[in-house]
Formats: structure tokens, C-alpha cells, sequence
């Protein structure tokens, strides 16, 4: 008998918002398990640091990745597209999504408060294979970059969560955050960010997409697309508190542009955020 596995894991930003992810998913696969014979379905959590292979498993039912990996280190290869989150927070149209750029409190009351006037400061990044931490920072950041710098230093933090830490702290003083993680945060009314200022956002990109192996056949990734529409439609409470609107149907060439703002950092000549 096939045995498959599924998980969430880009937007547990509380043990709440966990809870919240994972009974979507198990209503959704409720759902594929009643309209389509496709064997033992087994809810887990991603590795952390070994979300790449987790992406790449052969028995990958369901799970998100963000859009870098999937245009940028060859994820498309191995993968459906299933569908591309909607969600309602500042900074999203659509399927598309923003970063929103914040600085520390310390650094707001330094003058700190138009991206241009972040030169020289310590920033913070969850990580070098996030589009919204990483590639669309450096995009934002490539115009006003000189021989390939901007920033003091750069500090790996791991997750969006913790680069607002390291604002909070003052082990850093600038990074931009997922939009949809921003608004997620806030709605948790969690102290440690208090003080953090926003001073932008950057261009908008299509959001994380839903991917499956390609192991999934055609048709069974259209029930898959279809159980995700009704899990959502049947709970409005739950996808509110994830502000979660729908399900978009995205080719996967729309990730292209993930690509254009690399590109575009290389022209000005600022391929690594510095």
C-alpha cells in the first residue's frame, strides 16, 4: 500500500497557529482520503534545517516551500505546484505577497526611518535561501549599495521570529519579515516585538507555494486542489484566524520573478546581502 506524508511548516508562528495549520491539512486530506484511493496519509513535522530533503521526499503529499528554493534551487524540478495561499494581511494581493522592512526601536529614534538611511547598520536575515528575508532585502537594498555593500554586518537568525529578536535586543537594527509572519505575529500580541518600527515594504512576488512529489499523479493533485477549497470554505472561523481567503491556481513560470530580483540585485552589482 502507498504511504504518504504531508506538513505545514512555514507559518507556525504560535503553537496556536501549529494547531490551526494542522487541522486544515487533516480536514483537507480527510477529504482526498474519501475522494481518492490513495493510501496511508501520515500528518507530520518538517526536520528542521532539512527542509530541502523533506521538500524532495517521494511520498510528499502535501507541504509548503517557500518561492527561492522552489524557482532558484531546482525544487520546481521535483515537484507539483498545487496552489499558491491568498492571504488577508498588509502587503498581500492575491496569491502575491510583500516583506515588510522593519528597524529596531534604538535605530527609528537614530533617524533610521527610510531604507536609505539604513546604510551602515547591523542587519538580521532568517536566512540566504528565504526570498522574503533574504532575495527581496538585497533586491530592495541594490540601488543604494556601494561596491557591493550596504550594511555593517549580517546576522543569520534562522527564522523571521528570531531576526525579530535580534531587533528587540539590539544584536541587530534592520531585516525585513514576511508579511503574512508580520501580521501573524501581531495578531498573537507577543511583548518581545514592541518597539520594532516599519519603514517599508518591498515589491510584491507571488506567495509560498503548496507543493506535492511528482510521484502524485494529475488528476490526484486536482483532488488535492479541490479538498484544500473545501477544508477552507468549512471552517471560516479557523481561516480567519490564519487569514487565510483561498486557494490561488498559479502556473509555475509565475515564480519567475523570484529569479528578476536576483537578476536585478546582479546588475547593480550586489549579489550577496552585505
Amino acid at each position: 500500500m502507498t504511504r504518504w506524508t504531508a506538513s505545514l511548516p512555514m507559518y507556525n508562528v504560535t503553537p496556536e497557529h501549529a494547531a490551526w495549520w494542522r487541522s486544515l491539512l487533516s480536514d483537507s486530506l480527510a477529504i482526498v482520503a474519501r475522494a481518492s484511493d490513495l493510501g496511508d496519509i501520515t500528518i507530520g513535522n518538517a526536520p528542521a534545517g532539512e527542509l530541502m530533503s523533506h521538500w524532495r521526499r517521494k511520498d510528499l503529499l502535501l507541504s509548503q516551500t517557500c518561492g527561492y528554493p522552489y524557482r532558484m534551487l531546482g525544487l520546481a524540478n521535483d515537484v507539483h505546484l498545487i496552489a499558491t495561499p491568498i492571504f488577508d494581511a498588509p502587503g498581500c494581493e492575491g496569491p502575491r505577497y510583500r516583506s515588510v522592512i522593519v528597524v529596531s526601536a534604538q535605530a527609528w529614534k537614530r533617524g533610521a526611518k527610510t531604507l536609505e538611511a539604513c546604510r551602515g547598520l547591523r542587519a538580521a536575515c532568517n536566512g540566504a535561501d528565504s526570498h522574503s528575508g533574504m532575495n527581496a532585502l538585497r533586491h530592495a537594498v541594490a540601488p543604494l549599495a556601494r561596491d557591493g555593500r550596504f550594511f555593517a554586518s549580517v546576522l543569520w537568525t534562522g527564522s523571521h521570529a528570531a531576526t525579530l529578536r535580534a531587533l528587540t535586543s539590539g544584536a541587530a537594527e534592520v531585516g525585513a519579515i514576511d508579511c503574512v509572519t508580520f501580521a501573524l505575529l501581531h495578531d498573537s500580541h507577543l511583548a518581545p516585538f514592541d518597539g520594532v518600527q516599519t519603514i517599508g515594504m518591498t515589491a510584491s512576488a507571488p506567495g509560498l507555494p503548496l507543493i506535492a512529489s511528482r510521484a502524485l499523479g494529475e488528476e490526484q493533485a486536482d483532488v488535492l486542489r479541490d479538498a484544500l477549497d473545501a477544508a477552507l470554505a468549512a471552517d471560516p472561523e479557523r481561516a480567519r484566524k490564519l487569514r487565510l481567503r483561498g486557494f490561488a491556481r498559479l502556473a509555475g513560470e509565475a515564480y519567475a520573478e523570484i529569479e528578476t530580483f536576483a537578476n536585478t540585485a546582479a546588475q547593480y552589482g550586489y549579489t550577496e546581502l552585505r
